[in-house]
């Protein structure tokens, strides 16, 4: 019996050169390792029937369902800095769209699904490890609130992929409200394909930004967005790791989690990816680096913003209004993470000031933040009397709010969670699910739904790593 699925696919009503038909290649012994049942439940979706034989065949990329239009998006983008004029789904293709129960239109994509006209020489496929760590990842990010791609399903292959050496064959299905990027835009813009340009602009109005009307309106919407998302990456601790204009994410949600991490012992310039020797996408550097980006989107959009002077102009304001935007929102967040809610002169040097701290301290990111709520966060530093140093600017600004205690406890544990994947949680959970034991995945899956949560059956995912679990290198996992 064929899945039932009720897809709706504008975007295969795009022009042609908007991406290239083709279908996900079968595999050999397709195997369910994670449905999210509560996300099918959004989608509309019967999470029985992706459980089901014809579901799984679905999921692993063996079989079509109706209504499907299987294509892989092109785009292009700068990577590191460096001008790839054609990138596209190399090892993804989208099945199609429907509309959750809110109404908001979703893609479903199959990542690992095979070669891609855009595949560059590769295979086109996925190993387990990378499958499990963006799935735990996205998952975890939207339960900390964070604007994000959502993970649906993760299958094995039954076959082997070859990297260094023989890794287990797998498939996520991916979820997002689209798979637009700044290097979609970039893609024509490169190729003078203005009557595309216009097409692609028209089209993500509509879906991402409906009360908008124009270029500029487009971009001064994807500014904001960006600014409220790179500001919610600082204020948990994340960390992108490979922030090219083809990762980044038209409507603002965070995409592609590669070599991402989220930080233990805290360092401004911290950096994990392997593949970023020069720190370009370190902690610190992320907010400089979306203007970078955003500026490539303003370049793309000028042919479609009339006189070229005045669209400069206009550009150029929009994105110097970036820092003012991003700054109000990084302050806020941070703000409450103290416990604050009443905007007060000064409120950015206290965080400044609480950061620098931490980062002579060796303090941990998150566990110190969270501490705060419950009197004990002199004990994440190495020398305690750095907060001690700190400890009574805070107190007398908490005595300015005009909210007792309680309160303010409320909101520290509101904003700050008390779980996130750790780095050596996610390698130890890759490590023994590809040796067939998927507990610590289900465990962590368990852990991170209730992040903000002090579970004592979790305690331990709460520990940094020692010495010896320390992972201080993330990798792509292509």
């Amino acid at each position: 019996m064929p899945l039932t699925i009720p897809f709706d696919n504008s975007y295969a009503r795009l022009p042609d050169q908007f991406y290239a038909r083709i279908g996900p290649a079968p595999v050999a012994r397709p195997k369910l390792v994670a449905l999210n049942e509560s996300l099918a439940q959004e989608l509309g979706i019967d999470a029985d029937e992706l459980r089901s034989p014809a579901g799984v065949a679905v999921l692993s990329g063996s079989a079509i369902p109706d209504g499907a239009d299987p294509l892989a998006q092109a785009y292009a983008g700068h990577q590191f800095g460096g001008w790839s004029p054609q990138l596209g789904d190399g090892r993804a293709m989208l099945l199609g769209e429907v509309q959750d129960v809110n109404g908001a239109r979703q893609d479903i994509q199959l990542k690992g699904s095979g070669r891609t006209p855009f595949s560059r020489g590769g295979d086109g496929r996925a190993w387990l490890g990378p499958v499990l760590r963006e799935y735990v990842v996205s998952e975890a990010m939207a339960a900390l609130n964070i604007p994000t791609t959502r993970a649906l399903a993760a299958v094995t292959t039954g076959e082997d992929v070859m990297r260094e050496t023989a890794l287990p064959g797998a498939v996520l299905t991916r979820v997002a409200s689209s798979h637009i990027r700044v290097g979609t835009f970039q893609y024509f813009a490169a190729r003078q394909d203005t009557e595309a340009l216009q097409a692609l602009t028209d089209y993500t109005l509509k879906r991402h930004y409906p009360d908008a009307e124009t270029p500029l309106e487009l971009l001064q919407s994807v500014i904001t967005a960006q600014a409220r998302l790179i500001a919610r990456w600082m204020g948990i601790g994340f960390i992108h790791g490979v922030m090219n204009t083809d990762n980044t994410h038209i409507g603002g949600i965070t995409i592609d989690y590669g070599p991402c991490a989220f930080m233990d012992t805290y360092h401004p310039a911290r950096v994990y990816s392997s593949i970023d020797h020069a720190g370009r996408y370190a902690f610190n550097q992320q907010p400089e680096i979306i203007v970078w980006n955003l500026a490539q989107l303003a370049t793309s959009l000028l042919p479609l913003m009339g006189d070229k002077d005045t669209a400069v102009k206009q550009a150029t304001e929009a994105l110097h209004g970036f820092r003012d935007q991003f700054l109000a929102f990084w302050i806020t967040e941070h703000r409450a993470k103290l416990g604050l809610k009443r905007p007060m002169a000064g409120d950015d040097a206290l965080v400044i000031d609480l950061m620098d701290r931490m980062a002579q301290g060796q303090a941990d990111f998150t566990n110190t933040f969270c501490a705060l709520a419950d009197g004990i966060a002199r004990d994440q530093f190495l020398d305690p009397a750095l907060y001690d140093g700190w400890h009574s600017r805070w107190q007398a600004r908490l005595t300015q709010e005009g909210t007792d205690w309680n309160q303010q406890q409320t909101l520290i544990r509101a904003t700050s969670p008390a779980l996130i994947p750790r780095n050596h949680r996610i390698e130890q959970m890759i490590e023994a699910a590809v040796a067939g034991d998927y507990t610590p995945f289900e465990r962590l899956m368990s852990a991170m739904a209730q992040p903000f949560e002090d579970v004592a059956e979790y305690s331990d995912l709460r520990r940094p790593p020692t010495e010896d679990e320390e992972v201080k290198q993330t990798f792509c996992g292509t």
